[in-house]
């Protein structure tokens, strides 16, 4: 459904300094940022400005409710998107333009159930707030570019800039709508701005794509319930906190990318969704204490890969999934891998990794406390398959008394590090512990005392005068 805006757009060239300026519907100017290469073709027209609701069938919550296992998330009765201050909804080819938005609520460019293409342009979100950070994860609302009701978009060759809270740079909603970026340059400044944004089962493919967030909960490359993403190549950082390179409610494979966070994980995945990497560079830096809200909280753990389950209700419960197939993982703070509340498969084979925290542990399997909702403490332990192969890694491994590990050493691999058992205070699983398989050819050179609940073992184990029990023969 469309409400029609009655907005008035001038442009008012100013000779002293040879570039022109637009005005919005309240006499403000449009920010200089804009290119001034481009001669403010700017494209907002009366008949182009509309404001889109979409009906979806749900319950009435106003919220989404935690998902029962198993099961998909439930969504509020309405997709609310706000407005577009250009709406596009038949196919076409746009370029050499540049698309701009100040308005709150508002998206600079939107692409509705149409095949477009965009070549050469500039999509610029620089003011603007947004009204529900639930509306703009979500549904794309303040984003800078939202493609949604099925469309395709392709964008080549062009520039995406946000200055605005909830100002995602390239947004996909939906089953069926898809956004395909070759050669985009994408920046956003404020919080909740992702560079890459894929909800509601959409699809974003990227190839050559640069991304740089600054804000906070502003991942390079961002999911929420359900989706798609294929990247290839590409520089994807982060500087803001709670911003990881890339962040998986969805099912997001990448190959050949530098990703960073400067102050954050490298990589979180929530949920039954996955990350699969392949050659290339992730690094994780990430703070042990961040605002949320008003107040300033220490983190449940610092790590650079977190596997979880966050119990909102916005992904499926069910098994995670983490591979990495060459390339390297930096992690400069905390644990490599730290896995909660949840069930995971991590696979790694021919990675280079470098812990450069010599009190963190190659991999932590836990309880949380629950404080922050992610399950009940002494009942959110983890349960994880760890399967390396050609593989060369050192560091601890930790299982906790409410969790399990099932771990396959595989051919050509070495791991110098010790296999601890942890108490959880607030409670103990009869199921816990960690199962051991070394693989012919693989060789486990322990570096402290160890416990296994079960060991088979057909390849090397060097206990260097440390003691090896194994609770179960």
């Amino acid at each position: 459904m469309k409400y029609k805006m009655t907005v008035l757009l001038a442009c008012a060239l100013l000779l002293s300094n040879g570039w022109a300026r637009a005005a919005d519907k309240n006499g403000d100017v449009l920010p200089r940022r804009f290119s001034d290469a481009m001669t403010w073709n700017l494209q907002n027209r009366v008949e182009d400005i509309t404001i889109t609701k979409v009906a979806v069938p749900s319950d009435s919550a106003s919220r989404p409710k935690a998902a029962e296992k198993g099961k998909a998330p439930s969504l509020p009765d309405q997709v609310s998107q706000g407005s577009a201050a250009r709406n596009v909804t038949e196919k076409g080819v746009l370029e050499n333009q540049v698309f701009g938005s100040t308005g709150n609520d508002e998206n600079a460019l939107r692409i509705t159930g149409a095949s477009v293409t965009l070549k050469n342009v500039e999509i610029m979100k620089e003011e603007g707030t947004s009204s529900s950070t639930e509306n703009g994860d979500f549904y794309g609302m303040n984003a800078a570019l939202l493609a949604t009701g099925g469309a395709r978009v392709t964008v080549e060759d062009s520039a995406v800039h946000s200055a605005a809270l909830n100002g995602n740079g390239l947004f996909s909603y939906g089953k069926g709508t898809g956004i395909f970026a070759k050669n985009v340059t994408i920046t956003t400044e404020g919080s909740h701005s992702g560079g890459l944004q894929t909800t509601g089962g959409a699809l974003t493919e990227a190839e050559n794509v640069t991304v740089s967030t600054a804000g906070n909960s502003s991942a390079a490359i961002r999911s929420d319930r359900g989706g798609t993403v294929l990247v290839k190549g590409g520089t994807f950082r982060t500087e803001g906190y709670g911003s990881p390179a890339v962040y998986s409610t969805a099912r997001i494979s990448i190959e050949g990318a530098d990703l960073s966070a400067s102050r954050s994980e490298g990589a979180v995945i929530e949920g039954k969704n996955s990350i699969a990497l392949k050659n290339c560079r992730m690094e994780g830096n990430m703070a042990d204490t961040r605002v949320m809200g008003g107040e300033t909280i220490k983190e449940e753990n610092v790590h650079t890969v977190m596997i979880y389950q966050s119990m909102s209700g916005d992904a499926e419960e069910g098994t995670s999934a983490f591979s990495m197939e060459g390339g390297s993982l930096l992690s400069h703070k905390g644990d490599v891998f730290y896995v909660t509340n949840t069930d995971c498969t991590i696979q790694l084979d021919n990675v280079k990794i470098q812990n450069e925290d010599p009190e963190g542990a190659l991999l932590r399997i836990s309880g949380n406390s629950g404080s922050r909702g992610w399950g009940k403490a002494g009942a959110n332990g983890g349960r994880a398959r760890f399967i390396v192969q050609n593989q060369q890694m050192e560091g601890n491994i930790l299982v906790d008394s409410i969790s399990r590990l099932s771990m396959t050493l595989g051919k050509n691999s070495r791991w110098d590090g010790a296999l601890l058992q942890e108490t959880n205070d607030q409670g103990h699983d009869k199921d816990a512990g960690a199962d051991l398989t070394i693989e012919k050819g693989a060789t486990w050179n322990m570096t402290a005392d160890s416990t296994v609940h079960t060991l088979r073992n057909e390849g090397k184990i060097v206990t260097n005068g440390h003691t090896l029990t194994v609770l179960k023969k």
